[in-house]
């Protein structure tokens, strides 16, 4: 097998709520102003993260996940980039080494140096104990620096320069400022596609970074060959709809491109936007944010009963976690207004304030198990029968209702196609 070097790095820290998509995104902003084709990496099952690193880097950003993507995947993923790009960088998730697996198992898979990014509002030589316990709490792992965050002052700056780790390289500070902060709602980052000063803010970003030594660190790394996936033509000729735009937008680019090796054509449509359904067998209603345009869904009588022709003539719909949401009969929104949805599924969804579900699960179906995960602030109440039941992968504990009737499969899960392509190709095809 033939291994491929390209320079790469996996940017880390401490927990959430570091910088690390801040400092991922200005880093791929940077080295794409530079002329150097980037291609970034997602630790997780995340939607909004990678949307913002899509756009700072031009490219599709993927899942990294030696759970629900697997180790093989993950492989054949950095591979193909190694061979297309000039460098490669990875956002981990949540704090170096939470979660199982966590974003330290992936380094160490794939031998990725680490950048490590933390917080130093409120401290200063501490910065340097914390990081010395990032760098050290575990063996085999690289660290290529670490970098101080949301620096108060310069007298900050100074003193966070003065000693240091010999287990990790300081790589200097960012200053805080108010132009580069992300901004956050419910489930987290507002979308790339809302933000109307993104580029400024990324620009300001990669600014920031050449204060730094951080754009000094391309290490090179070596990355093996995987054996060559082939996936099943059991799509071959279908038209599948899937609904793109601020509502619904929760979607991972191996979805589609799986959809597209098992032979289907995908054409996007607007629920939000759009009058009328493109003429295709099947659609595809991923997650997003219905609860924050609940006028525009309810007042676009036209496309509700576009999808509404479609299902009664036989034709199918697959949906997952807001797409669901869409098919009940009404969706209320936090401060109580409630509004009609498309009134497929005979049911009611409710915004809460708090997280309702969080976390990995999978779904046995006769074709063998297909794995996801949930993140929701709302409550179902559908009035149909659960058809199957998701688990915990750790705990076996009971997870998400996958709801069934003839021509439609929902439910909360976001699922990751390529963990199954035959169990998912039946969703679209007619039963």
């Amino acid at each position: 097998m033939t291994n491929v070097s390209c320079p790469a790095l996996m940017i880390s820290a401490p927990s959430s709520h570091q910088g690390k998509t801040t400092v991922t995104a200005g880093l791929a902003h940077h080295h794409r102003r530079s002329g150097r084709r980037v291609k970034v990496f997602k630790v997780g099952p995340d939607f909004l993260d990678p949307m913002i690193l899509e756009y700072a880097s031009g490219n599709p950003v993927h899942q990294l996940d030696l759970w629900m993507v697997g180790e093989e995947q993950c492989r054949q993923l950095l591979f193909e980039a190694a061979a297309d790009a000039d460098i490669i960088l990875v956002e981990g998730v949540m704090g170096l080494y939470d979660g199982i697996p966590s974003s330290a198992d992936l380094a160490e898979k794939f031998n990725l140096p680490i950048l490590a990014v933390v917080n130093a509002s409120a401290m200063a030589q501490t910065f340097h104990a914390i990081a010395h316990g990032l760098a050290t709490y575990r063996d085999g792992l690289s660290f290529a620096g670490v970098v101080a965050n949301c620096v108060a002052s310069d007298r900050h700056a100074e003193m966070l320069g003065e000693g240091g780790s010999p287990a990790i390289p300081y790589l200097g500070s960012i200053s805080r400022d108010q132009e580069i902060a992300l901004p956050e709602r419910h489930l987290g980052l507002v979308q790339a596609s809302e933000l109307k000063d993104l580029e400024s803010k990324l620009d300001v970003a990669a600014y920031k970074l050449l204060e730094t030594k951080i754009l000094d660190l391309l290490p090179a790394v070596e990355f093996a060959e995987p054996e060559t996936t082939s996936y099943p033509r059991l799509l071959e000729g279908l038209k599948i709809g899937v609904a793109q735009d601020d509502c619904f937008s929760f979607l991972y680019p191996a979805n589609l491109n799986l959809l597209e090796s098992m032979g289907a054509e995908l054409q996007s449509f607007s629920p939000l936007n759009q009058s009328v359904l493109p003429d295709v067998d099947s659609i595809y209603l991923p997650g997003g944010y219905p609860e924050l345009h609940l006028d525009q869904l309810q007042d676009n009588l036209a496309m509700r009963r576009s999808i509404r022709e479609h299902f009664e003539s036989g034709r199918t719909i697959y949906a997952e976690c807001g797409g669901m949401l869409y098919l009940l009969d009404t969706l209320t929104d936090k401060e109580g207004r409630k509004a009609d949805m498309l009134g497929l599924i005979p049911g009611h969804a409710f915004m809460q304030s708090r997280l309702a579900r969080l976390g990995y699960q999978e779904v046995q179906f006769p074709s063998g198990f297909v794995r996801g995960h949930t993140f929701h602030h709302s409550l179902v109440q559908p009035r149909i029968a659960v058809a199957l039941r998701a688990r915990h992968p750790l705990t076996g504990q009971e997870g998400e209702a996958i709801y069934r009737i003839p021509g439609i499969y929902a439910s909360y899960l976001h699922l990751y196609f390529p963990s199954n392509p035959v169990a998912v190709a039946g969703f679209f095809l007619k039963s």
